[in-house]
């Protein structure tokens, strides 16, 4: 699809995992099996954007593309809009999709799942949650709850976003997973904003965007990837992809 694009952040810093983008699981850095899984989704032209020399030779030898961005981003968002303006700076792209760097084993069908939102309805944004079944990960507060009207089959519209569980009650608790989809128009806003009160307070860069105003519709899905963050994690991922 020529008016999207599948940008992926990476950094060689991490605290908990230095260097995870190069890691090896199974014979590959798990950059590049999070290159493979955005091919195979097929949606969009998939590009690194990274401000490691490192991280980019490794891509383009893999037959990738990445660009190289500054080093002073605050996030992943500002990192995929510097991106965004060298890779099109004509403006023909309408649609962007941000897949995170550490998710290795993540299904294709959930990178192609973020963009249905966008296309169906008048969101600024576009995500993904799947309901909670561990009973553990309702109080857990690294496990980030969304919390939405339903506004469709397997759709939300987003109230809110926290690490608290929530909402109180009988029904469903949900599980956020940070993989967004952007209108070009709504991720330019949205990087221009300062960061918001409860964004702050809650460490949730996606509650600027409702702080002022924008959309953001979600997609449930069946079940969420494993984000690589610790030596634990990376181990699970090797073993799910056979390495």
């Amino acid at each position: 699809m020529d008016d999207t694009l599948v940008l992926i952040p990476a950094r060689m810093a991490s605290t908990r995992l230095p260097g995870k983008p190069l890691a090896g699981i199974n014979g590959r850095a798990m950059i590049l099996h999070v290159l493979d899984r955005a091919r195979e989704a097929a949606i969009g032209r998939p590009v690194i954007c990274t401000d490691s020399e490192e991280i980019a030779e490794a891509v383009i030898a893999d037959g990738g593309e990445a660009v190289m961005t500054r080093a002073d981003h605050p996030s992943g968002s500002d990192r995929i809009h510097e991106a965004l303006e060298i890779l099109d700076p004509e403006g023909r792209v309408r649609f962007v999709i941000n897949v995170q760097g550490d998710l290795p084993t993540i299904d294709p069908v959930l990178i192609r799942e973020s963009l249905a939102p966008l296309k169906e309805g008048p969101a600024d944004i576009a995500t993904l949650v799947t309901e909670i079944t561990d009973e553990a990960e309702k109080t857990n507060p690294n496990v980030v709850k969304a919390i939405g009207t339903p506004i469709g089959e397997n759709r939300l519209r987003a109230l809110y976003f926290t690490r608290a569980t929530a909402p109180s009650g009988d029904g469903p608790l949900y599980h956020h997973i940070g993989l967004y989809a952007y209108r070009r128009e709504a991720l330019e806003k949205f990087v221009s904003l300062p960061p918001s009160a409860l964004e702050s307070r809650e460490r949730l860069e996606q509650l600027r965007a409702l702080e002022n105003g924008m959309r953001i519709d979600i997609a449930i899905v069946d079940t969420a990837p494993l984000g690589v963050d610790t030596p634990e994690d990376l181990e699970k991922a090797r073993q799910a992809l056979g390495g």
